[in-house]
């Protein structure tokens, strides 16, 4: 399964943004999906992730992103406020075995293309 996340763009530091990622069945219903990001350099990392009932957040987003899901239209979000320099990377959506420690996508899941998310100062 290849889910594409969508909605990056160019931002200022303090401002808004939201990405979307459509998620066909049967996986909208039996698996969490997550959000993971990777900036220039540095590893894939989960930020955030979520089923119908729980959510999990690394710290470094926690009390500015939010996940949620539209249950009619199969898609999840992440809500991303509050945005820093430090969030400017490629974002990515997936399966995601949500109790792991940290969150991984699922073997089954293959990464799509991502989409860019640029903070500026």
């Amino acid at each position: 399964v290849q889910l594409q996340a969508s909605g990056g763009g160019l931002v200022q530091a303090g401002g808004s943004l939201r990405l979307s990622c459509s998620v066909p069945e049967p996986t909208f219903n039996k698996y969490a999906v997550g959000w993971f990001r990777q900036a220039p350099g540095k590893e894939r990392d989960f930020i955030a992730g979520g089923n119908w009932k729980s959510t999990r957040y690394a710290d470094s987003v926690k009390g500015r992103f939010t996940v949620s899901r539209d249950n009619a239209k199969n898609t999840m979000y992440l809500q991303m406020n509050n945005l820093k320099p430090e969030d400017t990377a490629v974002y990515y959506c997936a399966p995601v075995a949500l109790t792991a420690t940290p969150p991984r996508p699922l073997p089954f899941s293959s990464w799509g293309q991502g989409t860019l998310v640029t903070v500026s100062s």
